[in-house]
């Protein structure tokens, strides 16, 4: 008793590019590292050695012109690459392996080895992201990455900049790019499907390009970190936004007009509602206490359990817009359906066909499936399971039956696995983490904003842009509240509107006074806060680098 193949495919890149497994945001920026310099397409290597600590240490010593002293202390050598320079997999056990170097350069996608650094379509997703965000800022985006990440190299010349102010980290892993050479693999084509949600791909573009205004400000380490929590943040914010807003397509058998890329509300540069009217905003109560017994952290935990209760309805939706675009393909052949002027069906023309006017042929195609199914699910004694026997007997649709007998017998795989990808991209319990869970058994998760996330967050809300280009200003206290709210969704001295909070209790008003205080405290402790009085307009959030007016808006 096993599914076909025909039925147990799930992955749709028109949703999502992303493989839903755990991946880890060094290995995603290196991957998306080899798409900015190949113009979205992967590598194909001409070298197929696999990277090894020793190996690169031998290189290093061969090369004692260019690394004085190190010949003499391998030893050293040795621990500083492995814990300084190398992404190492399984670290500390017999299967240890390199995963490839640290993305502290561009260049670094030449030194890794693909099998052990995997990263679930999550580079891609990104890419495409930014390449299809409007009025060019993706473009723009992409363009100021590559400028950081692959400085340093002469292209041409194949050899280091000497005039580039590089670390010794950055500058011992550019040394060895003339070993490896790679091109890009164009005959790995495939379609490049436009994000569901146009305007999230928007506001990441716009917070890149902000953040990369820093790079003459901060060290490069620093930055190239700043940049790969804004990336799995941003990462995240979208897959949560899926949740809402693909089942609600789905329910209504079309995709929604106002997410149209003509449409769409969002505005990344609008210093006040930057998401306009859009129906699907995220609002994701974020704890500042720290504490998972807190009053802050109880809602914290109801407003992530109302997100990661909507993980069944959104893979019925998945599950859906997958099988019928394989019905979508299947109409085409038979003439019975023409592609519009793009080259593909979008996620809304997907849902559209769950309308009337296609019943008569989705009924016959999935008839067809149906039966195969049930087949392909009898036991030995030619019987079905209780719950897809039962599925089967509810008089639904042949295209509904079909689908709800695909959750029964695949959802809590899924499920699993998009927990698994979720906590990922939240960086659950790590630096730079939008979640927590405490290390008991079964306990519930709560949205959090640690502190190296909120650093992040702070550099882009203190840099404004206007007409005479960016620079950096004061912001009391309510409004970078308010910023936080409006931009991201992340809510600290209010509930949410959705996931079922309502008017809020006295109860919950003490806890957001008492989470406010801890992200005051929050704060001063990382270095943005001053208080001049007592007085709550006299509390600003201070600039950690002064910048005036540099830098013409594009």
């Amino acid at each position: 008793m096993a599914l076909q193949k025909k039925d147990r495919e799930f992955r749709l890149p028109k949703v999502s590019y992303l493989d839903f497994k755990t991946i880890e945001m060094e290995r995603v920026l290196t991957g998306l590292f080899e798409r900015l310099e190949h113009g979205g397409f992967p590598s194909v290597f001409r070298d197929k050695r696999e990277l090894t600590v020793d190996k690169f240490v031998d290189d290093i010593i061969e090369a004692s012109h260019k690394f004085i002293g190190f010949s003499q202390n391998r030893d050293i050598v040795e621990r500083w690459v492995e814990t300084h320079l190398m992404d190492i997999v399984n670290r500390g056990k017999r299967n240890q392996a390199v995963a490839g170097p640290r993305p502290l350069h561009g260049y670094t996608y030449r030194f890794r080895n693909p099998k052990h650094s995997r990263e679930y379509g999550a580079s891609q997703h990104l890419y495409q992201m930014l390449h299809h965000a409007r009025n060019l800022s993706g473009h723009r985006a992409i363009e100021h990455l590559k400028s950081f990440f692959f400085d340093g190299f002469n292209k041409i010349t194949r050899e280091l900049d000497e005039r580039a102010l590089t670390d010794i980290e950055t500058a011992t892993l550019l040394h060895f790019l003339s070993q490896r050479k790679d091109t890009a693999d164009s005959r790995a084509t495939g379609d490049r499907f436009p994000p569901v949600c146009i305007g999230a791909a928007d506001l990441m573009a716009e917070d890149i390009q902000r953040l990369l205004f820093y790079k003459s400000y901060m060290p490069r380490a620093v930055m190239v970190d700043y940049l790969k929590l804004l990336l799995s943040f941003h990462l995240a914010l979208y897959h949560l936004r899926l949740l809402k807003l693909l089942p609600a397509w789905q329910r209504s058998q079309n995709g929604d007009p106002l997410c149209a890329e003509a449409a769409c509300p969002m505005k990344p540069r609008n210093a006040r509602v930057p998401q306009g009217d859009c129906p699907y905003q995220l609002g994701l109560f974020v704890d500042l206490t720290g504490t998972a017994d807190s009053a802050p952290a109880t809602l914290a935990e109801r407003s992530a359990d109302g997100y990661y209760r909507q993980i069944p309805s959104f893979i019925r939706a998945y599950f859906s817009a997958k099988k019928l675009d394989e019905f979508a393909e299947y109409l085409v052949t038979r003439n019975k359906l023409i592609r519009g002027l793009g080259k593909h069906f979008s996620v809304g023309e997907l849902f559209a066909l769950q309308s009337d006017a296609y019943r008569e042929e989705r009924e016959k195609f999935f008839n067809g499936r149906l039966v195969d199914l049930l087949d392909s699910l009898k036991d030995d004694a030619g019987g079905l399971d209780e719950d897809t026997a039962a599925l089967s007997k509810l008089g639904l649709s042949d295209f509904d039956t079909y689908i709800e007998i695909l959750v029964a017998q695949r959802g809590a795989f899924h499920r699993g696995y998009i927990v698994e990808s979720l906590d990922s991209t939240m960086l659950k319990n790590r630096s730079g983490a939008l979640l927590a869970q405490a290390r008991t058994r079964n306990a519930p998760r709560r949205f959090v904003l640690e502190s190296r996330l909120l650093e992040v967050l702070l550099q882009i809300a203190v840099l404004r842009v206007d007409d005479n280009g960016y620079h950096t200003a004061e912001m009391r206290i309510e409004d970078l509240l308010t910023f936080l709210r409006e931009r991201y969704g992340l809510f600290i001295d209010q509930l949410p509107p959705d996931n079922g909070f309502t008017s809020p209790s006295i109860d919950d008003r003490k806890a957001l006074r008492t989470n406010v205080q801890a992200f005051t405290a929050r704060l001063r402790e990382i270095g943005f806060y001053r208080d001049l009085s007592d007085a709550y307009v006299t509390q600003t959030v201070v600039p950690r680098y002064k910048i005036a007016g540099q830098g013409a808006a594009t």
